[in-house]
């Protein structure tokens, strides 16, 4: 998957806005993790874990990289269940579908 999947008609505006800042990042890395992210899980967040998604992504896309390959050591104030849950997701890098038979 290389762009964005899912509509954003049934979303508040707050999604919207989010699920476009996830999509067009800095560098593509974090095009992927955070697109993804948002993508299978914005829907189903409260509003507080929007308000952490929202400060994750106003970090700098390269300390984020960082963050979530264990290259840095992550901030402790970082160190939360909604990171975690990011940092574990693994977006689809293949843009090539295979159909099974």
């Amino acid at each position: 998957m290389t762009g964005i999947s899912r509509t954003s008609a049934d979303l508040d505006p707050r999604r919207r806005r989010i699920l476009f800042r996830a999509w067009h990042r800095g560098i593509r890395e974090m095009d992927l993790i955070l697109g993804q992210f948002a993508e299978a899980e914005l829907a189903t967040l409260s509003e507080t874990e929007l308000d952490e998604l929202e400060a994750i992504m106003r970090e700098e896309d390269n300390d984020l990289v960082r963050w979530i390959t264990g290259e840095n050591p992550l901030p402790d104030r970082y160190a939360t269940e909604l990171f975690a849950r990011i940092a574990a997701y693994r977006p689809d890098f293949d843009p090539v579908r295979h159909e099974t038979k």
